[in-house]
């Protein structure tokens, strides 16, 4: 991949000068889904695929970018004096964004340079390739130009901001936080209200994550992620008459049940109780993975993906589908939606001698289901952000 990376690089850009080569791994989130706007927990965990980036810094403020994964828009070509987000420029918006925002922080980079990449994350596969590119630039600033002070938790909260507010995804912490502090075998448990987090071994006793893929076109997912925050909002609002917290993801399942009637809606209820257990079993599973019990965290993902479906509502047929025909297999740990929802991505634990019948029946009752093919790929646990070398 490198090698191949490296002509595409001397093809489009020549030879000479110093040359380094980065990566920045893809993730997945293992559990803890819409909890992130809740006050509450996620567990992500980075991956072996990601995006390979070659870059040379120039002497000019040119900067000229080539994706392999994009090789019909050829070599695209902009400056540092404009970095302003065109929607035509398409995927150089990220990196873009990203210089943009280390410069809104006071880290200004002065010289351009010449870049080229390729993601070995799959196109759709929902393992956030947009996260990885920008924690990749991130790196690449922070090596090439000597930001040193700017350590990952930085370089992660500065991708984010660069999403946010110059791509115009309103995206939480969890991607590119997951990114930039991976660290192999290990997932993180992280509190999103105050980015304080710790690493739990994932040790999966002869088993693999595998990704699946429903392959549905994105439809009206964001306007009803929109629609669950703000109902959480006012389930907030209407308990914070009676108690004083911050956050949903501050509540105990206890302390939940013996309140929830101050929450006048009962789709409400519904949606505030999803946040506030799905909290509670993110906290269980990372206890559960201390204690070598791979059987409870698997039984949390189930439980995890049927409040997703029961009381969040946001699986639909597709993930539904997916999963449901996961929980039939031999060999299955566990399987839950992961993502957003609406169609997307669900993450199941299989024993590793049961993959390939795995997919074949979970594929074949998903094509008869649903009338189209799903994907599946099977992940390995990786590291953060690195440089290679020159």
């Amino acid at each position: 991949m490198q090698q191949q990376l490296m002509e595409s690089f001397v093809a489009n850009f020549g030879e000479g000068g110093e040359i380094y080569t980065f990566f920045a791994p893809g993730r997945v989130n293992l559990i803890g889904e819409h909890t992130d706007y809740n006050g509450g927990h996620v567990f992500p965990c980075a991956l072996t695929i990601g995006t390979y980036g070659i870059v040379r810094k120039r002497k000019d403020r040119k900067l000229r970018f080539y994706s392999q994964n994009f090789d019909k828009f050829g070599v695209m070509e902009t400056s540092l004096d404009d970095l302003v987000y065109r929607k035509e420029e398409n995927w150089i918006n990220y990196p873009k964004a990203v210089i943009w925002a280390f410069k809104e922080h006071g880290y200004e980079v002065t010289e351009g340079f010449d870049f080229a990449c390729v993601g070995t994350i799959p196109n759709g596969s929902g393992l956030s390739s947009s996260a990885s590119l920008e924690v990749l630039t991130s790196k690449i600033l922070i090596d090439l130009y000597g930001f040193q002070e700017v350590d990952m938790v930085k370089a992660a909260l500065y991708s984010q901001y660069a999403e946010n507010k110059f791509v115009g995804v309103n995206c939480g912490i969890m991607d590119q936080f997951a990114i930039a502090m991976g660290k192999k075998d290990h997932a993180i448990y992280l509190d999103t209200a105050t980015l304080e987090y710790q690493y739990a071994p994932v040790e999966l006793d002869g088993a693999k994550i595998v990704i699946m893929n429903t392959n549905k076109k994105r439809g009206l997912g964001e306007s009803k992620y929109n629609e669950r925050r703000q109902e959480c909002e006012t389930a907030l609002a209407e308990i914070q008459k009676v108690k004083d917290i911050k956050a949903l993801g501050e509540l105990t399942e206890e302390e939940f049940e013996a309140i929830k009637e101050e929450i006048k809606d009962p789709i409400r209820v519904r949606r505030a109780k999803h946040a506030v257990y799905e909290n509670q079993r993110t906290v269980k599973a990372v206890e559960a993975l201390k204690n070598h019990d791979l059987t409870l965290f698997g039984q949390l993902m189930n439980e995890s993906h049927i409040s997703l479906r029961d009381d969040y509502e946001v699986t639909g047929k597709e993930l539904d589908a997916l999963v449901e025909a996961a929980w039939k297999q031999e060999g299955v740990v566990g399987a839950r939606m992961t993502g957003a929802g609406f169609g997307g991505r669900a993450v199941s634990i299989v024993k590793a001698d049961q993959i390939d019948a795995f997919v074949k029946n979970v594929g074949k009752e998903y094509e008869e289901k649903i009338g189209y093919q799903a994907d599946f790929y099977v992940v390995e646990i990786g590291s953060g952000p690195v440089c290679f070398a020159k």
